[in-house]
Order: C-alpha cells, then structure tokens, then sequence
C-alpha cells in the first residue's frame, strides 16, 4: 500500500507540475510548502498554549489575592503608555558584547548585576504602573520569540513579589497556600524563566541586557524570600539544578574572543544563585566536581607532555573564584564551618590533592594557588 501511494504522489507532481519546473524542483516546492504549514500550525499552538499560561497566571494571582488584581486593573492606561516609550526606543538597547576580549563595557544592566543593592531595589520599585495582569505584551516590544519567552514569566512572577510584599507590609490579605494547590502554573512560569536566562546566556550577541537583568533580578528575589522561595524550590529544585549546570557549561565551554565580559555575568548569577542555603550546598558540589575533574586532566596532560584545553584553563578561573566566594559567603552568613559543605564531592576534591598541587605547582603555579585556597577553606573551621 506505501509502495503505491507513493507511486501514485509521483504521478500526480509529474501531472500537476507547472511548465517551466522540473519535477524535482516542482517537489521541493511543495515540501517546502508543507513544512511551512507545519511550522505555522506550530506556531499557533504555542501561541494558545502561552495565553493558557497566562491565563493560568492570572487566575492563580486572583486566587491568592482579589483584592491586588482588582485594585490594578485601574493601571492600564500608565502601563501602555510606559509601554509605548520603551517600544519606540530600541537604541535603549545596548549590545552585550564589545570588540575586545577585556571587560571594558559601561553597560549598566551588566554593572547592576554585580552591585548586590541593585537586586533589593529593584524588588522594592515594583512600580504599580508596570502590572501585568489582563493584558499582553505588546509583540511589537518583544521582537522575538526569545524575548517573550523571558518576559511572560517575569512580569507574573513581579506581580507574585509584589503581593507578597504587600501582605509583608500588612497592607494587602494573601492565601500563598494556592500555590500548593496550582505547582503547574508556577512550575511552568520559573521553568520559562530559567529557560530564557540560558538562552540569552548563550547567545551573548543578542541585544537585550535589559532583559537579561530584569530576569535575573525576579530570578534572585524569588529564591530570597523566605515565603515564597520554600514553594518554588520544593516544585522546581530539578530545574533549578538544570539551570546551574547549564550555566557552569557556558563557561567552561565559551571559546568567543570576547567572552570575558558575558562570562562575567554568567558567575555574578551563579554567585547570586548561592545566596539561598540549599543551592548553596548542591552548586558548592558542582563546582567542586568540575575544578577536581579540570584539575586531573591537566596534571594527566602534564605529565605526558600533551596539549591541553587553554580556553577552558582560562575559563576555569572563573569556577575557582565562585567557589572561594560561596565557601566564604556561607559561612559567614549563615555560621556554618565552610568543612560543612561539599559531602562526598569534597572528599573526592581532597582525595589526592596535595599531589596535584606539587606537581602543577610549577608549571601552572595560579591554578595551583586556587586549589590550595579551596583546599584551606573546606578543612578549615574558621575563616582565614
């Protein structure tokens, strides 16, 4: 029956094929025909499935509480008009990347990221004007589908902190028990988030830094707050983690000329990442896998004369410092002996280490400080 349809198809191109058009092009016609119909329907269903997230989103804010969505509604007219300014100011936009290696940028989105008040500010100017609820982004603002991947879930997730400042604040009654009762609707949302933030991670040429930061800033407040982070990481740990590997890969695999500054970035968030207590421990033993297992293979090159990854050797650095900043960070924060983190990773990290320091100490002499101040910091029960 195959054998015969497909004869049959062959005769009805070889019939129907305008004149002028062989029967080969005439068939890559019609393919390409077809699979833009595909791509279409596509398209329209992930258009329906994002306006049942959103109204998901809408539906779970009103459940947790009424009064907030019906107290903002009266906001859309200064929303569309704040809007319609940054719509018709795209050079607003400046690009991530400049065309040195060195991080020379003045990009203030990516300053932000480093200035730890930046974060706290910016989850107390939740502006009333800039609520989302019944209404769509405009497609217009988000040029691509990158752009709306991120911003969907941003804007409902602000409107989530903001209810919960507000309830903090006692000016505004919330039931965060609803989120018990919908983990789709918040799964959904982070998972987005955390998805956007990897792929502008990973393309650093694209233009949107504001973007990037305002989701990284929702990201951090989200996983801050002693309320709301409970419910987020008990849903989304998995993605969570997904997300840290991931991002320890874009800098370990990076080979761009002008890496460095977006590289940058990438561990500020990593670093971020580390400010809540349970990420904490799981991304100290992350990167304790990565430094132990770069670490062998240089000394395995070493040791026979062979060539090893100088990328990676210079991205590596960058792991290191995360590391020493997490184990110091944590401990003072939270009174823990920084001996107390790692488990199984830092005796593996430990195991063997003394020699790999003797024996790289020469050659590779920085690295090999990093590795003897990571080594101090795990066994030792005080700071230095």
């Amino acid at each position: 029956y195959l054998k015969i349809s497909k004869l049959a198809l062959a005769f009805a191109i070889i019939h129907s094929k305008p004149p002028g058009k062989s029967s080969k092009e005439y068939t890559e016609y019609l393919a390409k025909t077809v699979s833009e119909q595909d791509c279409g329907w596509k398209w329209k269903v992930e258009m329906l499935e994002a306006e049942v997230l959103r109204l998901r989103q809408e539906l779970l804010l009103n459940r947790i509480s009424p009064r907030f969505c019906l107290e903002n509604r009266k906001q859309d007219t200064s929303t569309e008009t704040l809007l319609g300014q940054e719509s018709i100011n795209p050079t607003s936009y400046s690009s991530l990347l400049q065309d040195s290696g060195c991080d020379v940028s003045n990009d203030p989105a990516f300053d932000s990221l480093s200035i730890d008040s930046d974060f706290h500010q910016s989850e107390h100017n939740v502006n009333a004007s800039e609520h989302w609820l019944e209404r769509v982004l405009p497609l217009s603002l988000c040029h691509t589908r990158k752009q709306r991947s991120l911003t969907a879930p941003v804007q409902f997730l602000q409107c989530l902190l903001e209810i919960r400042e507000l309830s903090e604040r006692g000016s505004l009654q919330a039931d965060f028990s609803e989120l018990e009762n919908d983990s789709f609707t918040i799964c959904n949302s982070v998972s987005q988030l955390l998805d956007g933030l990897t792929v502008f991670y990973n393309s650093p040429k694209f233009p949107a830094p504001s973007f990037l930061t305002e989701g990284v800033s929702v990201l951090i407040s989200l996983i801050t707050d002693t309320k709301l982070s409970s419910h987020v990481l008990k849903k989304c740990f998995k993605k969570m983690e997904e997300f840290k590997k991931n991002l320890i890969k874009i800098i370990l695999r990076n080979r761009s000329v002008n890496r460095f500054q977006t590289l940058h970035s990438v561990s500020e968030t990593l670093g971020l990442l580390g400010r809540n207590n349970i990420l904490r421990n799981s991304l100290i033993s992350l990167l304790l896998a990565e430094v132990r297992r770069f670490a062998e293979q240089l000394l395995q090159a070493h040791q026979v004369q062979s060539m090893y990854d100088i990328t990676q050797y210079e991205n590596i650095f960058l792991l290191c410092m995360i590391l020493e900043q997490l184990l110091q960070n944590g401990t003072q924060e939270s009174n823990i002996s920084s001996s107390d983190y790692g488990g199984e990773e830092k005796i593996k990290f430990l195991k063997n280490l003394d020699q790999i320091i003797l024996h790289l100490s020469d050659e590779f002499p920085l690295f090999s400080l990093y590795l003897w101040r990571v080594s101090v910091l795990l066994n030792s029960g005080q700071m230095q």
